[in-house]
């Protein structure tokens, strides 16, 4: 059995979409996805994305020659992907909403 290795790619040219971020990394590998995210406000590229690959070599491999490798004048940042942190309430939470309770 497979397991897919997800890589986070960071320091990204902000002029980089999800073709040429899966161009880059087909060099090294089967990519099964890449995605760069944008901001919800704006849909400009926030400089970082995602790469999915099948073979754990592959991905390994593209980490090994990927990271720190010169796109466009900028040196990317490229490893496992972490699993996503546990955000916190946001706009929740605050106590007593500022009137008095009296």
């Amino acid at each position: 059995m497979t397991v897919m290795k997800k890589l986070y790619v960071g320091n990204l040219p902000f002029g980089v979409g999800d073709v040429e971020l899966r161009e880059l990394f087909s060099a090294h590998g089967s990519v099964r996805s890449a995605s760069v995210i944008n901001d919800r406000e704006t849909g400009r590229s926030r400089g970082f994305g995602f790469i999915e690959m099948d073979n754990d070599g592959e991905a390994m491999e593209a980490i090994e020659k990927m990271n720190g490798a010169e796109c466009q004048g900028r040196n990317l940042t490229v490893n496992e992907a972490r699993p996503r942190e546990p955000r916190s309430g946001g706009f929740g939470g605050g106590g007593g909403g500022g009137r008095g309770g009296w």
